[in-house]
């Protein structure tokens, strides 16, 4: 496989805010359409509430990566589901002086439609999440806490 870049532009408002934007993402002239508010968080000086921070960000990339690579390994093993989410929750802690996100716990949540799959989507689950290319491009822990319903 080729390299694959992927940009991304950030454009400092005011205060302790930023919008962020990619140019691959933009649709037609509207550049803007597809750019997102980032801001230092509420837990730091001058950090604002109500914005995505780069936490978030780096939580919901590990989050998004899950599904993404769940999507694509249930749709190879033709597992027969009608729902997934997960919930993620990143934890950031000082270690030896430095602010690091320690670790990103991830919740998610399939619906099959019968109960003899379930023990295949727990396996397309684990695969999944060893398989994340986020997951492994970091130093964080991640820890999935799976849920497997049926409809």
């Amino acid at each position: 496989m080729e390299k694959h870049k992927y940009n991304v532009d950030i454009n400092w408002r005011q205060d302790r805010k930023g919008m962020m934007c990619s140019p691959e993402l933009a649709e037609g002239d509207t550049h803007s359409a597809n750019c997102i508010e980032v801001a230092t968080p509420p837990e730091f000086p001058k950090g604002m509430p109500n914005i995505w921070s780069p936490e978030h960000l780096f939580t919901a990339a590990v989050s998004s990566c899950l599904m993404t690579t769940f999507l694509a390994i249930a749709e190879n093993s033709k597992l027969d589901f009608s729902g997934f989410s997960c919930k993620s929750k990143g934890v950031l802690e000082k270690v030896e002086g430095k602010y690091l996100m320690t670790e990103v716990i991830l919740e998610p949540t399939v619906t099959i439609k019968e109960e003899k799959d379930r023990e295949r989507a727990e396996r397309i689950l684990e695969k999944s999440e060893a398989a994340c290319l986020i997951s492994n491009s970091i130093k964080s822990k991640v820890t999935m806490k799976a849920i497997i319903k049926t409809e």
